[in-house]
Order: C-alpha cells, then structure tokens, then sequence
C-alpha cells in the first residue's frame, strides 16, 4: 500500500475516532448501560492508539512491510468494528471475534518492527 494511501486512511480513522468518540459521550450515554458505553470507548481506544501507529508507518523514511500495515488495518477494524457492532446491535457474541483483531494488531506491529528498514 502506498504511503500516501496509509496516511489518509489514518487520517480518515483518527477522524473517525473523533466523530464515534463524540457519539459515545452524546448519543450513547443514556441509551446503553455503563459497561456497553466502556466496550464502546475501548474500541475508540484502540483505534485511535492503531491509527497513529499507521501514521508512523506512513511517515517512516524506510521500507515497511506491505503486510504489517495490512494487518494493522485489518485488526483495527475487526477489534474496533466487532465492539462496535457488540455494542449497537446487542450481540455478546461478536465478543469472541474481538481478540483476532487484537492479534493481528499485535501482528502487524511486531512485523512492522522487525520488517522496517532504513532509508538509503
């Protein structure tokens, strides 16, 4: 993936980030109980901690791994999108497809680690 395509998905998510962060402290407040409201703001967290790390795969001056920053998104998204959907539609069991988003988030950041290179 290009790093300009890298960049604005992270800009893209951060905003996102913003926006369903908002919507938990606005909209969701008085409609779900405390602990749903919390599942909501950990998938915030999570992609918000995965959208900056993108941007620092972005901004490396190096060589990064396609499939780090491939994993990162994807985890991002099944982490945060299955809590989410836990907690908008009522579905306790999109709670066991959590932990595969986190492992790959922790997949792609070890591989972008390992996989990064200096720039010439």
């Amino acid at each position: 993936m290009a790093r300009l395509r890298v960049f604005q998905a992270a800009l893209v998510s951060l905003a996102l980030v913003v926006a369903l962060g908002a919507f938990a402290a606005h909209g969701l407040e008085s409609v779900v109980s405390a602990a749903r409201l919390e599942t909501w703001r950990v998938g915030v967290r999570y992609q918000a901690w995965i959208s900056l790390a993108l941007l620092a795969v972005a901004l490396w001056p190096g060589v990064i791994a396609r499939g780090a920053v491939w994993s990162l998104l994807l985890g991002m998204v099944v982490f945060s999108g299955s809590l989410y959907l836990l907690v908008w539609f009522d579905l306790p069991w999109l709670g066991a497809i959590t932990p595969i988003g986190g492992a790959l988030m922790m997949l792609g950041l070890c591989w972008a680690a390992i996989s990064c290179k200096r720039p010439l």
